[in-house]
């Protein structure tokens, strides 16, 4: 991305990859960034043993679900904005529908649907592709606006990785 342009997807996807990757736990549960734009954000947890809450039945625990639509939210929330801020989630609210199951990626889905100059308001939705819905949530983060974000947070998104142009 050069300096006096406005991020596209493929900049947001990047950024969003960056950011999830730096969170130890969405690093090390694979979580992977498929879209991001100003107009939602959509994400994959691939399926593994270690996302079990109930070994016996093949039930999904429901931390997970918590963390993925947290995330998802939080993520949709950096290019919605006119400049990337430090939001912290202020209350998340979950609907599970079903439990999600054994041996199928989560799909997660995250959009914003209004901010204003202290809070932005959010929704997302988790999905299995047999399954169909899992639960959805409503997210609301905090702004804490220019004066509490540290100046190097843009950048550090948007840097070149090294090696690349």
């Amino acid at each position: 991305m050069h300096a006096d342009s406005r991020p596209d997807a493929a900049d947001w996807r990047r950024a969003l990859t960056r950011f999830v990757n730096v969170i130890p736990h969405t690093r090390e549960l694979g979580l992977e960034v498929l879209e991001a734009s100003p107009r939602f954000t959509r994400m994959r947890l691939p399926w593994h043993a270690e996302l079990l809450g109930d070994s016996r039945r093949g039930l999904v625990h429901g931390g997970v679900l918590t963390m993925l639509l947290d995330t998802a939210c939080g993520s949709a929330v950096l290019p919605a904005l006119p400049a990337p801020e430090v939001c912290p989630t202020l209350d998340l609210r979950i609907d599970h529908f079903r439990p999600a199951v054994a041996g199928q990626d989560l799909l997660v889905e995250a959009r914003v649907v209004r901010f204003t100059a202290s809070i932005v308001f959010t929704e997302g939705r988790v999905w299995q592709s047999a399954e169909g819905e899992v639960a959805r949530a409503v997210g609301n983060f905090v702004r804490l606006g220019p004066r509490n974000t540290p100046p190097a947070f843009a950048e550090a998104l948007f840097a070149e990785e090294e090696g690349h142009a």
